[in-house]
């Protein structure tokens, strides 16, 4: 079965129903207040970890790996624990939905302490499958390929880049990043040998399609794809599409609407710049305010 994959990261899943709390369990209006959840035994681990996987929407996946970067960087500094309004503030999300979310991983904070650093380490680490490396190719050695394939935050957080592929003879056989750049056609065997789980493409669209099947032949199960084509694939790989174009014409979109906000607000008071900034106070959207000082946190 052949699927289409192509869905923007930043598209909001339809919205989950709230889980019935277990039997037996104490529930609390404010998730602070239970006592931290223990990681499971050695023995239920993986079964508990992909029962708590398959509970989680897709956007609050998004945020947990925001949470792993924030908490990192904290642990880093020698910090212990942290507070939900901390975590959210750092994170750019309002604190009721990061306890949602922290609620996935049975972890629920403690009163006047807040959570524990190592632990919520521990366990977004071990929801998003980073308690192992996925090795990764770079197919399409450009501007943007050469720029991944030497970004160096990506062995650090346990994604090594072990393959290198382009069709220009010039580029064949040169290192970048450490790595030789092997050619387009031997990408089905040299992912299949070194184990490759993610590919990367940034080619042009019309060898996109072409780049993919080679990668799916080569075993790898998931594809981030810079090229501006949506892939045809078989329905047990996964795509993630990064069309920057599109993200900057929502960008543009945001700014235009606060430009034609402004002069709605200037035509009915008479007043330059009087107008409010979008989302600001209401506590909707992905952000949160500063309190009334006119800056909103985005995630």
């Amino acid at each position: 079965m052949v699927t289409q994959r192509g869905r923007r990261s930043g598209a909001e899943p339809p919205a989950t129903p709230p889980r019935r709390a277990a039997k037996g369990r104490r529930s609390a209006p404010d998730a602070d207040n239970a006592p931290t959840a223990e990681i499971p035994a050695v023995g239920s681990e993986n079964l508990d970890t992909a029962v708590r996987a398959k509970q989680i929407p897709e956007a609050a996946v998004a945020r947990l790996a925001v949470y792993l970067r924030v908490l990192s960087g904290l642990a880093e500094q020698g910090a212990t624990t942290v507070s939900s309004e901390e975590l959210s503030a750092s994170a750019g999300v309002n604190s009721a939905k990061l306890r949602k979310d922290l609620s996935y991983l049975g972890s629920y904070g403690t009163r006047g302490v807040g959570y524990e650093v190592q632990v919520l380490v521990s366990q977004i680490e071990r929801i998003l499958g980073l308690t192992r490396q996925h090795r990764v190719a770079v197919v399409g050695i450009g501007n943007l390929g050469h720029a991944l394939a030497n970004y160096g935050g990506f062995p650090g957080r346990g994604f090594p880049v072990e393959a290198l592929f382009d069709l220009d003879p010039d580029l064949i056989g040169v290192p970048v990043g450490g790595l030789p750049v092997s050619h387009l056609d031997e990408i089905p065997r040299v992912c299949s040998e070194r184990q490759i789980s993610i590919g990367i493409i940034a080619t042009p669209p019309t060898a996109a399609q072409s780049v993919c099947d080679r990668l799916v032949a080569g075993g790898v199960q998931c594809i981030l794809n810079f090229a501006p084509v949506v892939l045809q694939v078989p329905a047990h790989i996964e795509v993630r599409k990064v069309d920057l174009a599109v993200e900057l014409q929502i960008l543009s979109f945001h700014v235009a609407r606060r430009a034609d906000d402004a002069l709605a607000v200037q035509g009915n008071t008479g007043l330059p710049d009087a107008g409010s900034p979008i989302g600001n106070g209401n506590g909707s959207g992905n952000g949160h305010t500063d309190g009334g000082l006119g800056m909103v946190v985005r995630g």
